[in-house]
């Protein structure tokens, strides 16, 4: 175990590495941060000093090194367009990206699994169809379509909803929530079921077809002849073997809700990291959006390596097999 827990920590800084290379790239290419902090009518004194001060004049591989020292302590200088650190307002927007992400994946696994399972038992009953065809909705239609259509219905029309916004918030140190408050659960719902409709319609059809698939196995034929009541091969067996594949995809999707919440997060200008990336995409920010490019690599790792190793505890062969991975 610890032998396999130090190759995926060797993985983990060779990617983290090759991503933080990618964000400096943004720094040489995407625009020049002394024209940015200076402006047009610089004078080339002006833009000499400052490029000296930001250590911009300094070899490629020595800004890159500094770079790196900078990124493993948080610090990615100042936005080029709020003039504020770039670690502190990732710290502000992240806890508002991270409750979406989170409800939206729960909500997911919730519904996505029983339906998942029930489509797999009954494959031939009306309702198992009719589940079928909503996931096929749920993944043609774009996340921004779904939102629109949302908003339209409930904010518009009925009126049940709010349309924009994170709500009321508590505060708990530098992290703010809106799980606390009606007024945040009532502002998260349209957002939280935009962004979970698509992982939801991938957990069900991923676990209908790994569900298929186990219960044609021939250990569950053997529990059958051993006279097990289908309520224990369905549940007691055959579900707890599909696990292995939907805990990749449960763990991954985290890391892409949060990841990929941006056009959520700009359908109902939700105050998350998201619509601070797209922001700072159309000022051409470049700190933020290499800070974002970072902590986004981070989050997957992280993910990443914790599935790894739930594998081991969810599936016992690879606790014996050698150099299992």
């Amino acid at each position: 175990m610890g032998a396999f827990v130090l190759r995926r920590l060797i993985q983990a800084i060779i990617v983290m590495v090759s991503v933080a290379f990618i964000a400096f790239l943004l720094f040489q290419y995407v625009g020049d941060p002394v024209v940015f902090l200076l402006g047009q009518d610089a004078t080339p004194e002006q833009i000499r000093q400052l490029r000296a001060d930001l250590g911009l004049d300094q070899p490629f591989f020595v800004q890159f090194w500094h770079f790196l020292i900078n990124a493993a302590q948080g610090e990615f200088g100042l936005s080029l367009r709020q003039g504020a650190k770039v670690s502190r307002l990732l710290g502000e927007r992240f806890p508002a990206t991270f409750e979406l992400a989170l409800v939206a994946a729960v909500l997911a696994l919730i519904v996505g699994v029983p339906m998942g399972v029930y489509a797999a038992l009954k494959r031939g009953s009306f309702m198992s169809q009719m589940f079928m065809t909503l996931s096929l909705l749920g993944v043609s239609l774009p996340t921004f379509l779904i939102g629109i259509l949302l908003i339209l219905v409930f904010s518009v029309w009925l009126g049940w909803l709010p349309s924009f916004g994170r709500g009321e918030t508590v505060q708990f140190g530098w992290w703010s929530s809106g799980l606390f408050t009606v007024d945040g659960w009532l502002h998260m719902i349209l957002p939280a079921i935009t962004l979970a409709i698509f992982q939801l319609t991938l957990i069900m059809r991923l676990v209908r077809a790994e569900m298929l698939e186990v219960l044609r196995t021939d250990y569950i034929k053997f529990a059958r002849a051993r006279g097990l009541t289908d309520r224990a091969i369905n549940f007691g067996h055959a579900l707890k073997n599909t696990l292995v594949p939907v805990l990749t995809i449960t763990g991954l999707q985290l890391g892409g809700l949060i990841a990929f919440a941006i056009i959520t997060e700009t359908v109902f200008q939700w105050p998350g990291m998201g619509l601070l990336f797209i922001q700072a995409v159309t000022f051409a920010d470049v700190p933020v959006m290499a800070a974002y490019l970072c902590l986004i690599a981070l989050i997957f790792v992280v993910i990443n390596l914790i599935v790894d190793m739930l594998y081991v505890v969810v599936d016992p062969r690879l606790r014996v097999a050698p150099g299992g991975h």
